[in-house]
């Protein structure tokens, strides 16, 4: 790191044509699959963003995709209603490794469709899988009738509770309960492993109140009024609680009002709003605390 830091404080300018060299030989490296098998292609995209920018990492990446894991990348513009029915008669193991390898808005997806009892069962063996051998990888693209070559670089990793996390905290409530209630019942530890790396709607109960009124300035009043419907006294008191009188009045009054909401409308605006308190995250307003709130602050 040291090395690094020094070198990059003496760089002052570099020709384009140096510039174009290291991305070509950085890209070279991906091929060789070097990155790829450190986190997938959501790594591997961050990773390039952060280097050359959004328009410069998606033509890099399209190339080494197209290369290195065409046929999970082809499914990539496939719609998740499209892909759950042809997936889901795989066994679990399998769906779970296909998911593992889809950007997480896409598997969240795809997993909602699922049957219920096979939800939790595939995300149980996400959370639980650790790598896999390329020839295994190479099945199951072939399973998928895609033309695919061998990933090269040794075992890569597909899995792991965050992988679960990712995928749960872009799925709507009643799922994201389903898999975790299941995922108690067989092996609570993983699900608490799960459980520790997401953020929830319930979960703004953790953010202290400068944030969670930091939140609120950034929501739009409308959506506080539906996803307080669905949500617990705890939770309609913290935010209320954090309200100017008149704010405060004004939305409980509306709550008065409202009609009834499918379930599902509602879960989608909490969603928005735990989207928007990641954001915020990114930004360093808030922070967000992952697992049990047992820790206080002094």
């Amino acid at each position: 790191i040291e090395e690094i830091t020094h070198t990059i404080a003496e760089l002052k300018h570099l020709p384009v044509d140096v510039q174009d060299e290291v991305l070509a030989d950085f890209e070279q490296h991906l091929l060789a699959g070097e990155y790829m098998s450190q986190g997938g292609v959501d790594f591997a995209r961050g990773a390039l963003e952060r280097a050359v920018g959004p328009r410069k990492a998606q033509e890099i990446l399209d190339r080494v995709m197209s290369t290195v894991s065409s046929g999970f990348y082809l499914l990539k513009n496939v719609p998740p209603e499209q892909i759950a029915p042809f997936i889901s008669h795989e066994h679990p193991q399998t769906i779970a490794l296909i998911l593992s390898q889809l950007d997480s808005d896409q598997a969240a997806g795809i997993l909602s469709q699922l049957p219920e009892m096979t939800q939790a069962e595939v995300a149980y063996r996400i959370a639980t899988m650790e790598n896999i051998t390329p020839n295994v990888l190479k099945q199951i693209e072939e399973s998928l009738e895609a033309n695919l070559r061998d990933i090269l670089g040794g075992n890569q990793d597909v899995g792991g509770p965050k992988v679960v996390a990712d995928i749960l905290n872009l799925t709507g409530g009643s799922v994201e309960k389903n898999v975790l209630d299941r995922l108690d019942a067989q092996d609570p530890e993983v699900a608490e492993f799960v459980r520790n790396q997401m953020f929830v709607f319930e979960d703004i109960q953790k953010l202290t109140d400068r944030e969670i009124q930091t939140v609120l300035r950034e929501v739009e009043q409308k959506d506080i009024v539906i996803a307080l419907k669905a949500a617990s006294d705890e939770v309609k008191d913290t935010l209320l609680g954090n309200m100017s009188e008149r704010i405060r009045g004004f939305i409980e009054e509306e709550m008065d009002f409202a009609g009834p909401m499918r379930l599902s409308e509602v879960e989608e605006v909490q969603l928005r709003i735990v989207q928007k308190i990641r954001q915020l995250e990114d930004q360093g307003q808030v922070q967000i605390i992952r697992g049990a709130a047992d820790d206080k602050f002094v």
